[in-house]
């Protein structure tokens, strides 16, 4: 169906093709990978003709239709969003406005005119009805459900639309026309985890070829029955999915280097040979013989099992309080809209928290709320003891000061008596030798992606709140970041749309549907589990059931009797920190006086001062043991 065969292509001195190829079929489930800014969105954009080759040639077969996911949304305006959806169907849309003008003609018509019109009629009906056409809105509206849009909303505006929306509406229109081969570039980046598996499910079932571009492990081994890598400038086709590609990969590279280590046992064989009877005439014919098979030898390229990537390790987490977050009877509103209310959720030490659910429900909100980015407009949020918590999120790149350099953005992040060497954490970045000078107002996404995260390294928080921190970072970046986490020692609360991460780091589950929470401990494997089994049974999600069944006002009551049997705790908890800080505050007092010049000499009793300063530091050990006992004993709320 589709056939690239010499391939050139480069920028400036920079190749990205160079005489490859690649035959497409038309059910081809195929994915393309590569680390960021090999060529993969250029190859798409060649197919489709927005660039044209330097060499080479791409041919499509006559009649085949190519629909792209464009990344610009700016003409998606003026409609509804249905309107817009079905505005993709063009030859449906034609053929029916047709028969609803012939239909009015025939009203009128008689005679010779009328058997006409019929014969047209007639012949029209056939097409639309083989175009599906009586069908076509209602598949539209099935493919917006399954991208995540409620039916009430499919009236409003395209203008009202944010950026990710409106993305969703271009993917909608895409696989509504149903051209034969479908390029997908990053189609899940703006997907919540529901969409993402309603989308893995059409595309297997798609009836012509998909083509993807993809950072999503889970999603790629979900449907993709080859996997082409770019790799020196040259496409490299795998059969199976991902995982498979990984497998076929390294067994390639170990026989790769297997056949180098002989052939370089053989240059060097011949070369000991030449170099010794170069100058023996009587084997002067041998040693020609021998000068032209090391010639005709071509090295054998060995791939790299592991692309250079991020080397990114945490500094040991302080030790905090058994919980470590919580929030109390939290409302809050946007604009006057409820988002939560009555919101009781505790994050304790060391958990590994993934927030999942639909976009638009509230995720995002909670997680700034947890983060301190938002304030509650009711209820109470508390750090608990010793917390220091670090932040990840769009807004945290975006801030980044394009003045900088980026060795000086991340010096302004360390904080005051913390030991590091900024050129140290930066190469474990990926910003090696002259990177670090390079102004951050020039780097890539992803590169300011990898600085963002750097300067939450430097850090060493506790806590941590991440939101998408995978965007922009390509697969072996990701597989750095996860490697990361998982050695991290502190807690974690995630929002991604990475399913491989989720399955990977997550030991809790903290399902947001429509305001309402519910946590539920385990993998994500154990949750889809649960979610299955619910759905099975014909239940609607739990934090939901709950909510409408229960009146605000009683769930508020059982929220203060549960409040009541850890008040108590809690207040003992709290005596014990406030004379800690009580007790410190003194020691810290007695340290300043200890140290002036003129103590010793002072008609101060230095003895007893100083069995006072020790017995206050002892006192500060006790309380701290007691915290401890405390805080490993708290019920936790949730």
């Amino acid at each position: 169906m589709i056939t690239i065969s010499g391939l050139e292509k480069g920028f400036g001195a920079r190749d990205l093709f160079r005489d490859t190829g690649l035959r497409i079929g038309a059910r081809d489930r195929l994915a393309l990978v590569g680390p960021n800014g090999s060529g993969k969105t250029t190859l798409f954009e060649m197919m489709m003709g927005l660039q044209v080759p330097d060499g080479g040639r791409i041919d499509v077969a006559r009649g085949v239709t190519l629909g792209y996911l464009a990344q610009e949304t700016d003409a998606l305006r003026g409609r509804s969003i249905i309107e817009e959806v079905l505005s993709a169907a063009t030859a449906m849309a034609e053929a029916g406005h047709r028969l609803e003008v012939l239909t009015d003609e025939l009203a009128g018509a008689d005679g010779a005119e009328r058997d006409r019109l019929l014969a047209e009629y007639a012949r029209l009906q056939e097409r639309f009805e083989a175009l599906d056409g009586y069908a076509v809105e209602a598949r539209a509206r099935e493919i917006c459900a399954g991208l995540g849009f409620r039916d009430q909303d499919l009236e409003r505006r395209t203008e009202t639309l944010s950026g990710g929306w409106l993305m969703r509406v271009a993917l909608a229109k895409l696989l509504l026309a149903a051209p034969d081969a479908l390029l997908l570039d990053e189609p899940t980046n703006h997907l919540d985890l529901q969409s993402v598996r309603w989308l893995e499910g059409f595309l297997r079932s798609f009836e012509g070829a998909v083509l993807l571009i993809s950072h999503d492990r889970d999603f790629m081994n979900g449907f993709a029955t080859r996997v082409v890598e770019i790799e020196n400038q040259a496409l490299v086709p795998y059969t199976g999915n991902y995982a498979s590609f990984v497998d076929q990969r390294e067994m390639r590279a170990r026989q790769a280097e297997a056949a180098a280590a002989n052939q370089q046992r053989r240059r060097e064989q011949l070369e000991l040979f030449i170099n010794r009877f170069r100058y023996k005439r009587s084997l002067a014919s041998r040693v020609q013989s021998k000068v032209k098979m090391l010639e005709k030898m071509d090295r054998i390229d060995v791939p790299e099992l592991r692309r250079k990537a991020m080397k990114a390790t945490f500094p040991p987490a302080p030790r905090a309080g058994r919980v470590v977050i919580e929030l109390e009877d939290v409302d809050f509103s946007y604009d006057g809209v409820p988002v939560y209310r009555d919101l009781n959720l505790a994050i304790e030490r060391g958990q590994r928290v993934a927030l999942v659910g639909p976009n638009g429900a509230g995720k995002s909100t909670l997680l700034k709320l947890l983060a301190g980015a938002l304030e509650p407009n009711g209820g109470e949020r508390r750090l608990g003891h010793n917390v220091t918590l670090g932040y990840f999120a769009q807004h945290q790149i975006e801030a980044l000061d394009p003045s900088l350099r980026v060795i000086e953005e991340l010096e302004r992040a360390v904080p005051p008596g913390v030991l590091v060497r900024a050129r140290d954490v930066l190469g474990r970045f990926l910003f090696s030798g002259d990177d670090v000078n390079k102004g951050v107002s020039v780097l890539s996404g992803g590169e300011r992606s990898r600085l963002a995260m750097a300067k939450l390294l430097v850090q060493a928080p506790n806590l941590l709140c991440l939101d998408e921190p995978t965007n922009h970072l390509d697969i072996w970046s990701r597989d750095a970041l996860e490697d990361a986490l998982e050695e991290y020692d502190g807690a974690l609360v995630l929002i991604t749309h990475d399913r491989h991460l989720i399955r990977q780091i997550a030991d809790v589950i903290v399902e947001v549907v429509s305001g309402h929470v519910r946590v539920i401990p385990g993998s994500y494997e154990d949750y889809l589990a649960k979610i299955e089994a619910e759905e099975a049974a014909g239940q609607p999600p739990r934090a939901t059931a709950q909510a409408a069944a229960t009146p605000a006002k009683d769930r508020r009551r059982a929220a203060a009797a549960e409040r009541a049997k850890t008040k108590t705790h809690r207040d003992a908890v709290r005596r014990v920190e406030t004379e800690i800080e009580r007790v410190s505050s003194e020691v810290r007092a007695m340290e300043e006086r200890m140290g002036a010049p003129d103590f010793y000499s002072s008609e101060e009793d230095v003895g007893a001062f100083v069995r006072d300063y020790e017995g206050k530091r002892a006192r500060i050990s006790e309380l701290e043991r007691e915290w401890d006992r405390l805080t490993d004993e708290a019920p936790v709320t949730g």
